[in-house]
């Protein structure tokens, strides 16, 4: 991977791992600060096409395009964008498209902004009503290992996981 290296310890070299393993080809995303290595990982790999997110929902479309077009996909995003794609949720459920997300949560442990909590208390509950698998992530062996399995899961199966990946794991933010 030309022009981009982890920094020694970054857990996330691991998930990017997971995701040429598997192979990823399309990478959704709104920005974020706990994906951030990761989302210039992806964009520093000309095997993946990265696509940058005016809203959260248009990932679940994009990746079902991918996925119609015979590529395998992944989206990036916050717990809070979560509730934004309740509707387009249906999509997966009704025709059972393949759909991996890896969410940084907000909301939980050391959180400074009370805005953040009702979504990411939410935010398993909203997946798992929708039907997701729904994986936890509190350490980085944790993190590249679900996401393996996750994207395994999912493309082996045609159904949909989340992976979420703990505040502790990404560091609470302090504004």
């Amino acid at each position: 991977m030309a022009g981009f290296s982890f920094a020694e310890g970054d857990w996330r070299a691991g998930i990017f791992g997971q995701f040429k393993a598997c192979g990823v080809q399309q990478m959704a995303y709104v920005p974020d600060a706990g994906h951030a290595s990761l989302i210039k990982a992806c964009h520093a790999d000309d095997a993946i096409d990265c696509t940058v997110l005016t809203t959260e929902e248009e990932g679940v479309a994009l990746l079902a395009g991918a996925e119609l077009g015979g590529q395998r996909g992944v989206m990036l995003m916050q717990s809070s964008g979560v509730g934004n794609c309740v509707n387009m949720f249906s999509l997966l459920a009704s025709c059972r498209f393949p759909f991996v997300t890896l969410v940084t949560m907000r909301g939980e442990w050391a959180e400074f902004n009370p805005w953040q909590v009702p979504m990411g208390q939410a935010t398993q509950d909203t997946f798992k009503r929708f039907g997701f698998i729904v994986y936890r992530a509190d350490t980085g062996d944790d993190a590249a290992g679900m996401t393996g399995s996750a994207l395994r899961l999912a493309y082996d199966s045609n159904c949909a996981v989340a992976v979420l990946l703990s505040q502790r794991l990404i560091g609470a933010k302090t504004f």
